[in-house]
């Protein structure tokens, strides 16, 4: 690695900290207002001499696709992010298996997000059902396969009928499922549970700024 100046160095510094606070890398306008940068394209010009010089590794198609690479980082893994999930009323997808398909994109998150659990992946949030639970429209939630939930648990639901798929709490109530959102303007849904397929658990939320 070539020697780095101190503007770069406390770029570097702000991605360490800014990743070990959130969880998740910052924008090229994060860095800017974070350190007080005069204009984006500024900064983009350091994280490309950063990239060059084997500090750092980025992702252009991705808004926080920038990769710590020096010693001393938290571990950042690539997550797949494989469609939107409706918190608000339910949105049709193509067939309850889209979510398992070929990823739209991916994010970067530190490992302890993670957790150890394998078959993680993302969705986007549609809606604002889930706003109480601090899940906004936009925001991508972390998930983990699975096909059965405890009661309260924040799943993402398939309903088999409608052919539509929604974000929303688990509660077993009898002959039905209710699908409580986290949003007291709303109401929540009622189901079979024939009519039910959870698809997986929320383990995390990427809040968007």
């Amino acid at each position: 690695m070539r020697t780095i100046s101190d503007k770069r160095r406390r770029i570097l510094e702000f991605l360490r900290q800014f990743l070990d606070e959130r969880g998740y890398p910052p924008t090229i306008r994060d860095i800017q207002a974070g350190l007080g940068i005069s204009s984006t394209s500024v900064v983009d010009h350091h994280l490309r001499v950063l990239e060059r010089d084997g500090y750092i590794r980025r992702f252009p198609d991705i808004s926080r696709g920038t990769q710590l690479l020096y010693p001393g980082r938290r571990q950042v893994v690539s997550v797949p992010v494989m469609g939107l999930i409706a918190a608000g009323e339910p949105i049709p997808v193509p067939s309850s298996d889209s979510w398992h398909a070929e990823a739209i994109e991916s994010v970067d998150v530190v490992e302890e997000m993670i957790g150890g659990k394998e078959g993680v992946y993302a969705l986007k949030v549609k809606g604002s059902s889930m706003v109480d639970a601090l899940i906004g429209d936009g925001d991508i939630v972390l998930m983990q396969h699975a096909n059965t939930a405890e009661n309260g648990e924040m799943v993402a639901i398939w309903l088999k009928g409608e052919e539509e798929a929604t974000l929303k709490r688990f509660y077993p109530e009898g002959g039905r499922i209710r699908l409580q959102p986290a949003n007291t303007q709303m109401e929540p849904i009622y189901a079979d549970h024939d009519n039910v397929q959870i698809q997986g658990r929320v383990i995390g939320v990427i809040r968007r700024l």
